[in-house]
């Protein structure tokens, strides 16, 4: 007897089951019965929320030397099990070879990430020139818990590429996967679990976005939303939205499998540029100045 699996979510480490207890059935281009995953709903989406929300502390402390280790470990993850992947990937409608291409691709673009995690701020933090007896200084800290609506037509290339300028700043993002290709999304929740990310800092959900539009684009928890996808008049609805909340929403719309579509300036976007002054005070004190 063939078993099908059910995908459940990804939220605060764990694998609930949807709280409506909805499900979608995915089938493969030939009709076949593929999968069912879970049909989130607005309660699921504010779940994610407080996980993220309580995760970030810890995370955005972290030094960039570790989340770089962090994220090299899910390269290595996600290495071991390339062949799940590909698999899935072709159940979905991809070739043998885009599948095997897609997933070098994004084990790839972890290890490019985990290398910008203590380097980025080079591009940003500066010692400023003044005109006054003051230090001034230009520094980037994480904005906090960032909504992440993914690609659709990508399964795991798309969903990591826009994940990880996200993690590497300091964020943690809640995610809504790709709509059409939603199995590879648990699947890197599965690796994610058993990798060095902490509990909360990735939730992924999976449903259907005209129901998760609002709930997602309207939480007042989210500082910024990042939409990957191309449809215009969603990308106007969240700008809306954002609006009501003085919201910030990026639009990363771009083709993943090329190699300059990974560059820090996606890190940046979800980083508070801070300018901070320090006087300076004359005096002697051991024969220097201080």
């Amino acid at each position: 007897m063939e078993i099908l699996k059910t995908y459940k979510l990804f939220i605060d480490g764990k694998f609930p089951r949807t709280e409506s207890g909805r499900y979608d059935v995915l089938q493969s281009p030939k009709q076949t019965w593929v999968a069912n995953y879970c049909r989130a709903s607005r309660k699921d989406v504010k779940s994610a929320v407080v996980a993220a929300k309580k995760a970030f502390p810890n995370w955005s402390n972290r030094s960039g030397f570790n989340r770089s280790q962090i994220i090299y470990r899910i390269a290595e993850i996600l290495e071991g099990r390339k062949s799940q992947f590909i698999e899935e990937l072709i159940l979905q409608g991809l070739s043998l070879s885009a599948a095997r291409t897609e997933v070098k691709t994004a084990v790839a673009r972890c290890v490019y990430y985990a290398g910008w995690c203590d380097k980025f701020q080079v591009l940003t933090n500066t010692v400023n020139p003044v005109n006054t007896p003051h230090f001034n200084f230009t520094v980037s800290e994480a904005i906090g818990p960032v909504g992440l609506i993914a690609p659709s037509d990508q399964g795991i290339l798309g969903l990591i590429s826009t994940i990880l300028p996200i993690l590497v700043g300091g964020n943690t993002v809640v995610v809504l996967a790709s709509e059409r290709a939603p199995l590879s999304s648990i699947t890197l929740a599965e690796v994610l679990a058993t990798s060095d990310v902490p509990a909360g800092v990735v939730n992924i959900l999976t449903g259907r976005l005209n129901e998760l539009l609002v709930p997602l684009g309207s939480h007042y928890e989210l500082p910024a939303i990042v939409y990957a996808q191309s449809d215009k008049k969603t990308l106007v609805e969240l700008e809306k939205l954002g609006a009501t909340q003085i919201r910030r929403v990026f639009h990363w719309n771009t083709d993943w499998n090329k190699s300059n579509s990974a560059h820090p300036h996606w890190i940046l976007d979800t980083q508070e540029i801070k300018t901070t002054w320090h006087p300076i005070r004359r005096g002697f004190q051991g024969g220097g100045a201080y």
